[in-house]
């Protein structure tokens, strides 16, 4: 006991100084005039506000968490340092897990790819998973990466936590009444059914998975255009994943520690978190269990349990001896705003439409009302784009969630058009419950020019037979702004009063080398501008016209000037008289010699 108690002592001191050195440096990365709002997050007077993370829209539902803080020695300890208990705990703090490692280091390297400007290190999914689940349970996972046993973690009954009534009907978490944060990383339901990744390729998307959830994670961090190596950004980040003050510091902490060094150990043998967030005196933390709880009304077993388990411990509750309690809030529970939202109407607005590659001019607005028509404050409304397309929201996700304000209206973020042309739609409804929602029909039509200019006046002329030494460039614009990726057609029309392909006079080439007189398919880059094929010349001399349209009506037409062909010196006629000086008959005859 007396060994026990030393080790709890040293380790106080240790998490405090870690904590007190945690909380400086985020003071000293402090931008002059930051404040703290109503709920503990940090700003600056200068940055973009952090998000309104209500519970039910960050990504564990501000679920409860481990505080237990890193060591205060190298993460990375001389074999000397390792010996003993202290350091074999140190050595077991500082190392990741080999599956849950990779995980990370895949996530990162994936983001990298797809959002290179978020600047996401593997390390901060680190400090995540260790603070969320202790790095899956100290890596007690499959060869996949799927936990050996489902996380949970307490029901979010209002009872000490958020209050988030059942939005999956349990197919996450096992509660159709309320839910649970689910897996390594500890993702609520409704946050997982749109931030849910499939990280090791298996066409699935499983918060128990923590490939997938570390791929969820670093997208979910990334969403609003962050870039994660300003200090700044790092922190709305982390606030968004779980809004307290306290788990900003406790995951800066593990941050740091593991950019200082780590290593990695066999799957299952990470050294597990002693402390939690929901500690109070004379009750049991509430640590993520290891099964989903019994659905409500289903027997977990043969035989009754003697009492229910505590909420969250994952234990089966017994097979209830009484009808099912009602889905329903109890009558003494207050009814939140969400509670009182009969549906959502459209609030004026317009035609959304726009051109592919720029952003939608129009935004989406909804408005929250009651049975009776009042409006509703304070109430989520959760965006998500259906269907075919490659338009985003801002930060380049296909779903937002936005706080009605006192007018009961939510203003979605701009919408930027992909590459995909046609239409598709963006259903609004309200994040935890199952109302009327709204859909928006949007439209994304192909990029188009006005304008259609050629790049130099240096005449186009070739030789019958020959090529054309000049290539023909333009360049397309819309509203005098360069028109990039704007499609192209080039054709060599008869006349300009005849747009009938011409059979005869220059030419492209085809792939295989063949004549060709009409090349469709062509896209300006990035700057407007667009280079055509060679141009070759038959043996037709004369003025042609090479005619290129745009999507949008540009029209330009191009001279092309084929000569003939140098007429060759005609053969001297041997018939004609010879040159008289060089007519040997003319020339004095000689004496034969005797």
């Amino acid at each position: 006991m007396a060994a026990h108690i030393g080790r709890r002592l040293r380790k106080g001191a240790a998490t405090t100084a870690v904590a007190a050195a945690a909380v400086a440096a985020l003071s000293a990365s402090q931008a002059p005039g930051a404040t703290v709002d109503d709920q503990g997050r940090q700003n600056t007077g200068d940055a973009t506000s952090a998000p309104d993370t209500a519970a039910d829209d960050s990504a564990t539902g501000n679920s409860p968490y481990y505080t237990d803080l890193p060591p205060l020695n190298s993460p990375a300890p001389s074999p000397s340092a390792g010996s003993g208990e202290a350091g074999d705990r140190s050595a077991a703090e500082a190392g990741i897990p080999a599956t849950v490692l990779d995980a990370y280091k895949k996530a990162e390297a994936a983001l990298r790819e797809k959002k290179a400007g978020c600047n996401l290190p593997w390390q901060l999914l680190a400090a995540i998973g260790k603070v969320e689940s202790g790095q899956a349970r100290g890596g007690r996972v499959t060869a996949d990466g799927t936990t050996v046993t489902p996380i949970l973690g307490p029901q979010l009954d209002g009872n000490g936590f958020a209050l988030i009534r059942d939005t999956d009907n349990g197919a996450y978490d096992g509660n159709r009444m309320y839910d649970q944060a689910v897996g390594p990383m500890q993702f609520i339901p409704s946050t997982w059914s749109w931030a849910g990744r499939d990280g090791n390729g298996d066409g699935r998307k499983d918060p128990n998975n923590i490939y997938d959830a570390a791929l969820a994670a670093g997208h979910y961090l990334c969403r609003f255009d962050w870039d994660l190596s300003e200090p700044g950004d790092l922190r709305k980040a982390i606030l968004s994943y779980n809004n307290s003050t306290e788990y900003l510091n406790t995951v800066l902490s593990w941050l740091e520690y593991y950019r200082k060094g780590t290593h990695e150990i066999p799957d299952g043998t990470g050294a597990l978190p002693e402390d939690r967030s929901d500690a109070r005196p004379g009750v049991t933390p509430s640590a993520p269990g290891t099964t989903p709880p019994a659905r409500p009304g289903k027997p977990s077993g043969s035989r009754p349990s003697p009492s229910p388990s505590a909420p969250g411990t994952g234990s089966p509750s017994a097979p209830p001896t009484t009808p099912p309690p009602p889905t329903t809030p109890p009558p003494s529970t207050p009814p939140t705003p969400t509670d009182t939202v009969h549906h959502l109407e459209d609030a004026g607005t317009g035609t959304l439409t726009a051109v592919a590659g720029h952003t939608f001019a129009e935004r989406i607005s909804t408005r929250a009302e009651t049975e009776a028509g009042k409006a509703v404050a304070k109430v989520r409304i959760r965006f998500t784009i259906v269907g075919d397309t490659d338009t985003t929201f801002a930060g380049g996700e296909s779903v937002a969630t936005v706080t009605t304000d006192a007018s009961g209206v939510a203003v979605a973020p701009a919408l930027q058009a992909g590459e995909k042309t046609g239409a598709f739609a963006v259903q609004a409804a309200v994040a935890g419950r199952s109302v009327k929602g709204v859909p928006y029909k949007v439209t994304v039509t192909q990029r188009v020019a006005d304008a259609l200019t050629r790049v130099g006046e240096k005449e186009l002329t070739c030789v019958a037979g020959g090529e054309f030494a000049e290539p023909v460039e333009v360049k397309a614009t819309y509203g005098g702004e360069a028109a990039g990726k704007v499609a192209v057609t080039a054709k060599l029309v008869t006349s300009a009063d005849d747009p009938a392909e011409n059979d005869k006079g220059p030419y492209f080439k085809d792939a295989d080398g063949k004549a060709i007189r009409t090349l469709t398919g062509l896209r300006t880059g990035p700057d407007g501008q667009l280079t055509l094929p060679k141009l070759y010349a038959d043996g037709t001399a004369g003025t042609f016209l090479l005619r290129l349209t745009t999507a949008g009506g540009a029209t330009l037409e191009v001279e092309l000037t084929v000569e003939p062909a140098a007429t060759p010196s005609p053969d001297p006629d041997p018939s004609a008289d010879p040159d008289p000086s060089t007519d040997p008959s003319t020339e004095p005859s000689e004496t034969p010699a005797v």
